[in-house]
């Protein structure tokens, strides 16, 4: 089994157009999570910066939390990591 390391010379394109590396992501102790974090965190686990088992044990988020920004993202872009907007995509999506 061979073991897997992060450095932190690698990066990725987040949403906004601007280099991701781990040491650009938030604080692990974030508890506000804008939409831009939550943008950035999800970028960098689509880009492979970490797994989302790493990212769920970095900032205490569950895993049905980060899931469920996931799928916003890959539906809606950044705006649908909005706080005021998830009910409104939430109606869309059952539709």
């Amino acid at each position: 089994m061979s073991e897997v390391f992060y450095t932190d010379t690698a990066s990725v394109v987040g949403p906004n157009g601007k280099t991701v590396s781990l040491s650009s992501l938030p604080e692990s102790n974030t508890t506000r999570w804008v939409t831009s974090r939550k943008a950035q965190l999800i970028s960098a686990i689509n880009g492979g910066l970490l797994t989302v088992e790493e990212a769920s044990a970095r900032y205490r988020l569950t895993l049905d939390e980060l899931a469920e920004w996931q799928a916003s993202f890959e539906r809606h872009g950044s705006r649908g990591l909005k706080a005021t907007l998830v009910q409104q995509f939430r109606h869309v999506r059952r539709a």
